[in-house]
C-alpha cells in the first residue's frame, strides 16, 4: 500500500514517514513538499535505512504521486506569528489547505483513497476536506485527538509509575481547548484507574491541564512536535493498512454520535481499509457527554466563520 505525505519535508511529515518506516507495513512512502529537494533528501535518507527495517520504497516529489496513492496524509501547515489571533491563523491555514485540496483533486486520487488530515485546526480542515473532495465522507478523516490521547496516557503512566503500553484513557471532542478527558473508562493493566496503586482523584485536573498544554510545552522547548505526532499518524495508517477494525479517537464528520451533527470532531471510531467503519457511543459520564456536545458547538461557531470565507 502506498502512502503519500503532503508536507513530507517538514518536521511532522518527515517524522510520520520515519514512524511508518519503522512500522514496516506501508510498502511505498512518498514525501511531497513545495521544497522538493528537501523531500527527495528525506526520502533518500529513509531509503538508506531500509535494508535494516523492511522492503519498502521511498520517493520525494510532488502531486504526481497522488493518483497511485492509497492513503494521502496532509501535514502541511503554517505556524502562528507573534501577536497573531487564532482566527487569523485559521484563515491563513485554510487558504493554504484549500490550495492543497485543489491540487489533490486536479491530480486525480483513486476513488478508494483515504485522506488523513493532520494540519491544524484539524477538525475544521477535516470538515472542509470532506465537503471539498469528491470522496465518500467516511474516507476523509482527521488525526483528531489520537495525539492528545497518547499524550494523556503517557502522562498518567509517568505520574503513577505504570507501564505506558497498558495505560488506556481517551481524549474526545476537539483537538484544542474544548477537548474532553474521559476518566470514566480509564484503566491501567485492566484495572479501573481509581483501583490502581497511587491514584488520587486530585491528580485528575493536573494531568489533564498538562495534556491540554502538551503541544505548547513541546513547542516552547524544541520548536515543534514531531516524534509523538508521527507515531499517532502511524497508528491511524497502520489501522487502515491492516483493516483490523481498530477503535481510535479520530476526527470525522459526525451524524448524531452523542447528539453531535454536521461538524468534525473525535469520538471512538472503528477505522479500516475503507475509512470510517462506524462510530461508537460508549457509555460515558453525563458531564463527559456534555463536554463533547459543547466541543461540537464551539467548533461549529469557528466552522461557520471559515465556511463564509471559502464559499
Amino acid at each position: 500500500m502506498k502512502v503519500s505525505i503532503i508536507g513530507g519535508g517538514g518536521l511532522v511529515g518527515s517524522c510520520a514517514a520515519y514512524a511508518l518506516q519503522c512500522g514496516g507495513l506501508a510498502n511505498e512512502i512518498a514525501l511531497l513538499d513545495v521544497n522538493e529537494e528537501l523531500a527527495v533528501g528525506h526520502a533518500l535518507d529513509l531509503q538508506h535505512g531500509s535494508p535494516s527495517v523492511a522492503n519498502q520504497k521511498f520517493a520525494g516529489g510532488g502531486y504526481e504521486h497522488i493518483p497511485s496513492s492509497d492513503v494521502i496524509c496532509i501535514t502541511a501547515g503554517l505556524r502562528r506569528k507573534p501577536d497573531e489571533s487564532r482566527l487569523d491563523l485559521i484563515n491563513r491555514n485554510t487558504d493554504l489547505f484549500m490550495q492543497i485540496l485543489r491540487d489533490v483533486k486536479a491530480a486525480g486520487p483513486k476513488p478508494s483513497a483515504i485522506v488523513l488530515v493532520v494540519s491544524n485546526p484539524v477538525d475544521i480542515l477535516t470538515y472542509v476536506a470532506a465537503q471539498t473532495l469528491d470522496l465518500p465522507v467516511g474516507q476523509v478523516i482527521g488525526l483528531g485527538t489520537q495525539l492528545d490521547t497518547i499524550r494523556f496516557c503517557s502522562l498518567i503512566a509517568e505520574q503513577l509509575g505504570a507501564p505506558p503500553a497498558q495505560t488506556k484513557a481517551l481524549i474526545l471532542g476537539e483537538h484544542g481547548e474544548s477537548m474532553v478527558p474521559i476518566w470514566s473508562s480509564a484503566t491501567i493493566a485492566g484495572l479501573p484507574l481509581e483501583k490502581y496503586p497511587g491514584w488520587n482523584p486530585s491528580l485528575a485536573g493536573e494531568l489533564f491541564t498538562r495534556t491540554r498544554g502538551s503541544g505548547a510545552e513541546v513547542i516552547s522547548r524544541k520548536g515543534g512536535a514531531g516524534f509523538a505526532v508521527g507515531i499517532a499518524i502511524r497508528d491511524c495508517i497502520d489501522a487502515i493498512i491492516l483493516d483490523n477494525d481498530v477503535v481510535l479517537p479520530i476526527s470525522s464528520v459526525q451524524n448524531g454520535c452523542y447528539g453531535v451533527r454536521d461538524v468534525a470532531l473525535s469520538v471512538p471510531t472503528v477505522l479500516g481499509r475503507t475509512g470510517v467503519q462506524a462510530t461508537m457511543e460508549i457509555d460515558l459520564w453525563p458531564k463527559e457527554v456534555q463536554g463533547i456536545r459543547a466541543s461540537g458547538t464551539a467548533l461549529r461557531k469557528t466552522l461557520d466563520t471559515v465556511l463564509q470565507r471559502i464559499r
